[in-house]
């Protein structure tokens, strides 16, 4: 009877303290959806009229997107997460380098081709290039350079191979592919690449990586080597859609915005139309995550009942944010996104485009799911060293600016993506060299966790919008390359927030953190 009563007791606080979770994850949901909702309303009642159906479809897409994001959250919290660190424990203890490249080929290969937001870009490229470039294919040749790199990166954990001189190296390999590949695969070839680390990816490679970097002796090193594993695999998805370009000689691609007509009346149609294949890519998307934790359950990790019942929870939590999320996403922010987008680019000052772009940029990045995970880990790891509101806000000007110089781009068609990507890649190749090493991985993963489902679609749709008004503009060259901007901005921004913090250092604000 004891027994049962201390159960009883037990299940009560640990429901009421996942209650409070819940409750302080939604409070800041709340705040990070707010302003980009607050934006579009002031737009659509001065500056540019929409149309009344997008208006309502997208509040009730907010709703959606506040409760979906904080389910997911929770679920991250009490169930990828942990199971991302125990695989990274087992791996690293295997001790084994054919065993560690083993499990990168294969965690990465399931985990990237079950990522929501490649599949989103991937079907967005596909409708815009009217089938040239085939969803399935996408999704499988990124997959398949996301596992090479996912490999590679374990064994640099393992090996101690400097993030930095490794990152150097692969991006000069991508600079000399780069000059192989047509305009159209560039920018689509860096759009998958910050699309591929998204809500499903981040926190499982997060946690696998300081599952690994837990087991080191060297705490220091453990912290450094908790970061850039996201830097590294996307790099991956960037060569294989590169050498994809090549090998099939595919040059040129042709097409251009066609809008899903069947779905694009009424209010809650297209929120019954997302949710029916949302939900079958999620589940597909989860299926391989719960069926490697199951198998390791019984043959490795060995969990108490508890731990095992709380992963379980949070998988199904994960399973029913993550539905929640993209349905609201796709169904309330996709049309609006791309109204807005064209109605703002025809306006006769198209200095509004480039200004609200800015603006845009700045408020979407604090409602994508995979900030928040990596913000937390980072403040998390680090002891609170490095605040969390800090590399939110450095985050936020860095995918500000990546948007109006998208839109810049769109405007000047003689300003090609090239011209933004070469010089800002070397400036942040350059950086790696004088700042504190523990910033580096963060730079680099922060610019992978910034292109999530948000940018993917409702930012990516507004692209599409503008290059579509815009005389002279593609579509496709344009209308893409985007998220590779968004990608690339934060490698600076939060470097320079390194430097910062190098300097405040030496001034004798923080403790000295340079070897680091």
């Amino acid at each position: 009877m004891k027994r049962e009563n201390e159960h009883s007791s037990y299940v009560k606080e640990r429901i009421v303290a996942d209650v409070n979770i819940l409750t302080s994850k939604l409070l800041e949901v709340v705040l990070a959806v707010l302003p980009i909702t607050i934006i579009v309303a002031i737009l659509h009642f001065t500056l540019v009229p929409l149309d009344t159906m997008l208006m309502i479809r997208f509040m009730v897409g907010a709703v959606f997107i506040v409760v979906g994001l904080s389910v997911f959250l929770l679920g991250v919290d009490i169930g990828i997460t942990p199971i991302g660190k125990q695989m990274g424990k087992v791996v690293a203890k295997s001790n084994k380098l054919w065993i560690v490249i083993v499990a990168g080929l294969f965690l990465g290969f399931i985990i990237s081709i079950a990522e929501p937001d490649l599949h989103i870009l991937a079907g967005q490229v596909e409708t815009v290039t009217d089938g040239s470039v085939p969803k399935l294919l996408l999704v499988v040749v990124v997959s398949l350079g996301i596992a090479a790199l996912l490999a590679l990166g374990l064994v640099r954990i393992v090996h101690n191979i400097p993030l930095f001189k490794l990152l150097t190296i692969l991006y000069l390999i991508v600079l000399a592919v780069a000059i192989f590949t047509s305009p159209q695969f560039l920018a689509i070839s860096f759009d998958a690449s910050g699309a591929t680390t998204g809500a499903l990816t981040v926190p499982f490679i997060l946690a696998l990586s300081i599952g690994i970097s837990m087991m080191k002796k060297d705490s220091k090193a453990s912290e450094k080597d908790s970061f850039g594993m996201l830097a590294i695999v996307s790099v991956g998805a960037i060569l294989t859609v590169m050498l994809m370009s090549i090998i099939t000689n595919q040059d040129e691609l042709s097409g251009g915005l066609a809008g899903n007509q069947e779905v694009s009346d009424g209010i809650l149609a297209p929120f019954l139309y997302e949710s029916i294949h949302i939900t079958q890519e999620v589940l597909l998307a989860l299926a391989p995550i719960v069926l490697i934790f199951l198998i390791f359950q019984k043959i490795s990790f060995k969990l108490s009942k508890a731990s095992f019942r709380k992963i379980i929870t949070g998988l199904f939590f994960t399973f029913i944010g993550l539905i929640l999320f993209l349905v609201g996403v796709n169904a309330g922010f996709m049309d609006l996104g791309t109204e807005l987008g064209f109605s703002i680019a025809s306006l006769d000052n198209k200095a509004y485009i480039v200004s609200i772009g800015f603006i845009l940029g700045l408020v979407t990045i604090l409602a994508e799911p995979a900030v928040y995970v990596l913000t937390t880990q980072i403040e998390d790891v680090t002891s609170g060293y490095v605040k969390r509101k800090e590399v939110l806000f450095t985050l936020a000007i860095g995918v500000g600016i990546a948007i109006g110089l998208s839109m810049l781009r769109i405007l000047i068609p003689e300003l090609q993506l090239w011209h933004y990507l070469l010089p800002g890649y070397l400036i942040a190749l350059g950086l790696t060299y004088v700042v504190p090493k523990l910033f580096v991985g963060i730079a680099f993963d922060s610019g992978g966790v910034a292109s999530g489902p948000m940018t993917a679609t409702f930012i990516l749709a507004f692209t599409h919008g503008a290059a579509d008004a815009i005389q002279g503009a593609d579509v496709i060259v344009d209308g893409f390359g985007m998220i590779a901007m968004v990608a690339l901005t934060p490698l600076i921004t939060l470097q320079i927030l390194g430097l910062v913090f190098k300097w405040k250092s030496r001034k004798g604000g923080i403790p000295n953190h340079e070897s680091r």
